[in-house]
């Protein structure tokens, strides 16, 4: 799998690498990794099924494991500070907990170790439901979106993974919806085993106001992560990294240093 990625700052600074979530892609962290660069080097990948890397089924954390493992050994010559957020978070804590000497420190953003059930079923019918031969512009998808997603957000999200081929003028998802539902119930899981453990510096930064925010089970945390840490930014949702990305990049920047 030659995953797509994105590079930003210069070699010879300390490694960040960064998982996005569900839906997202490398794009959505380039403002968050450009700020980050300035004191590190800083690579952000398109997981399996998103962006402009390749499509392949099945899409779980074991094969995106391994599919992320196979680029580090390929591309890094240092051990990383690896960066998940939702999605790549549950990635992001299953790779440190297989592979711990693999990496340096785990940061994982807007996510626990918790099932987490349902949470797309609507987005990913009204993605599944747009007819791409009719449409003639983004707002016709949006349209079409909307008996399905009633989020105006949402479906603002949704349509950024929307393309259209500058030659022919027609309409693609940038995702493998169809590959992503079949792997969808595993998404949602709890991927760590209660055996798993990473030893390593963690931190968990969570928006005050996320709906992923699991405050009665942060005292488990530390059953996975015993050296882990948690910073809540009491004004972010699930995406601190661009809902609030000052203070996000301020709190991220000061845990890779230490």
């Amino acid at each position: 799998m030659d995953l797509f990625f994105r590079e930003f700052g210069d070699e010879g600074k300390p490694v960040v690498v960064i998982l996005h979530g569900l839906l997202g892609s490398s794009r959505n962290w380039q403002a968050a990794a450009q700020a980050l660069a300035k004191e590190h080097h800083v690579y952000c990948l398109d997981l399996r099924n998103h962006g402009a890397s390749p499509w392949e089924e099945p899409h779980s954390y074991e094969v995106m494991m391994e599919d992320v493992m196979v680029w580090m050994d390929e591309n890094l010559d240092s051990r990383p500070i690896l960066v998940g957020h939702s999605m790549g978070g549950k990635l992001a804590m299953k790779l440190a907990c297989e592979y711990p000497k693999a990496i340096r420190k785990l940061v994982v953003v807007d996510i626990q170790p918790h099932r987490y059930p349902n949470n797309h079923d609507d987005d990913f019918a009204g993605m599944l439901a747009v007819d791409m031969d009719s449409l003639k512009s983004r707002t016709d998808a949006e349209a079409q979106l909307e008996p399905h997603v009633s989020s105006w957000a949402m479906r603002k999200f949704l349509l950024t993974n929307l393309e259209k081929d500058r030659v022919t003028g027609e309409f693609r998802w940038m995702v493998n919806v169809e590959a992503i539902v079949a792997g969808q119930r595993d998404i949602e899981e709890n991927p760590l085993e209660p055996g798993d453990r990473y030893e390593g510096d963690t931190l968990f930064i969570m928006g005050g106001k996320s709906r992923y925010f699991v405050k009665d089970e942060v005292p488990q945390l530390r059953d996975y992560f015993p050296a882990s840490a948690l910073e809540v930014i009491p004004e972010s949702g699930h995406n601190p990294h661009f809902e609030c990305r000052e203070r996000f990049v301020e709190i991220l920047g000061a845990f890779v240093r230490s």
